[in-house]
């Protein structure tokens, strides 16, 4: 008899969302389509799979994709102050609890690290931490409000089993700043197939993200301004936090006839508009590794952006860095204007995703992880 696999627990609040059609009102991150992608990704290996999620009115303990779906709480349900024990610990603890995994994945700087370590630590499970952004690997940068919830993220931090990032970049901020070795895995994404990357590209530059300040969305309406003939579009929701922020993009938008903004689109919506473009943007100058940069590249959509994980984009020419939004124009119109030169990066993207981010290339470290996490 071959040995069980070990089965593991994804734990992110807001990845319903991403994971099952139909909630497209509600905020989908870069990290819920990561726990979504390597969920499905590790149950389609054959092991036992489960994600413990926040209460969007959805049934509990249900079936997608092959994961075992578990609610915990609704996000404005109990008294403020009061709420942080009962519900949210209390029905986080009892969706752990229900899960029964070996091992517990968490990613992203915030309380839920310190929860989830504390309940493996307890219960003698083991836990997986990833960094989500280089923010999370810097106690001067992090962006977490509370300093209790900084404080359960750094003991949750470590007292990991075991610790990923995204980028060299990071792994060298965690050993710097935590004195923490973390291995460097790279990001799940579902490749799209080669014939559905043909027809029309009727978007010239596209920018997809939320609406947050430390986004500057700002900058991509600087540059639509300073390129008039040019098609560009928005796609980005208000955020609770900061609802200010999409508010003032939407009122500059109103102004800018070559602007088109979508506000809040389903993940799947969104993956159809990033098709359609021929450059997608990105203004932040602060990030992890970008899901949409893989989104994009995947479907040959090359980069203009004030970021480079690693210096990928300079290396293998997946487009261009940028450092003002007067620069960004300059580069979006060279590009746009040199038809063959952009046809010929556009195929290197795609080219460049299909040799490093196939199925079994993306699961192998996640599968080593699991491994030496169950072994220390």
């Amino acid at each position: 008899m071959s040995p069980r696999r070990p089965r593991l627990c994804f734990v992110n609040l807001d990845a319903f969302p991403a994971l099952v059609p139909g909630y497209e009102a509600h905020r989908i991150g870069g990290e819920e389509v990561q726990h979504s992608l390597l969920s499905t990704m590790f149950a389609s290996a054959g092991h036992e799979v489960s994600l413990v999620t926040a209460d969007f009115g959805q049934a509990d303990d249900m079936q997608a994709h092959g994961v075992r779906v578990l609610k915990s709480f609704r996000a404005d349900a109990g008294w403020p102050v009061l709420r942080f024990v009962h519900p949210r610990w209390t029905r986080l603890h009892s969706a752990l609890r229900r899960a029964d995994a070996d091992v517990y994945y968490v990613s992203c700087a915030g309380a839920l690290v310190g929860w989830v370590a504390w309940f493996a630590q307890r219960h003698r499970r083991r836990m997986i931490f990833r960094v989500a952004s280089d923010t999370d690997c810097d106690p001067d940068r992090l962006l977490v409000k509370h300093a209790r919830d900084r404080w359960l993220y750094h003991r949750g931090l470590r007292h990991a089993d075991w610790v990923l990032a995204q980028t060299e970049h990071q792994a060298g901020l965690l050993r710097t700043h935590y004195g923490i070795e973390a291995a460097v895995v790279p990001m799940a994404i579902d490749l799209p197939a080669a014939d559905s990357l043909r027809g029309e590209r009727d978007i010239d530059v596209l920018w997809v993200a939320n609406m947050r300040t430390l986004k500057r969305p700002e900058l991509f309406v600087e540059a639509a301004l300073r390129l008039p003939s040019r098609r560009f579009h928005m796609v980005g929701g208000s955020m609770r936090d900061e609802p200010e922020v999409f508010l003032k993009v939407r009122a500059l938008a109103q102004g800018i006839p070559n602007l088109t903004l979508h506000g809040r689109v389903g993940y799947h919506d969104t993956l159809a508009l990033v098709r359609r473009a021929r450059l997608f943007a990105s203004t932040s100058l602060i990030e992890g590794f970008p899901n949409t940069f893989l989104q994009a590249w995947a479907r040959e959509v090359p980069t203009v952006s004030f970021f480079d994980p690693d210096g990928l984009v300079a290396r293998h020419e997946l487009g261009v860095r940028v450092e003002s939004a007067e620069q960004m124009a300059a580069q979006i119109e060279t590009l746009l204007g040199e038809p063959e030169r952009l046809a010929r990066i556009s195929r290197d993207c795609g080219e460049f995703m299909r040799k490093r981010y196939d199925r079994e290339s993306v699961l192998q470290p996640y599968l080593q992880a699991v491994s030496k996490a169950l072994a220390s």
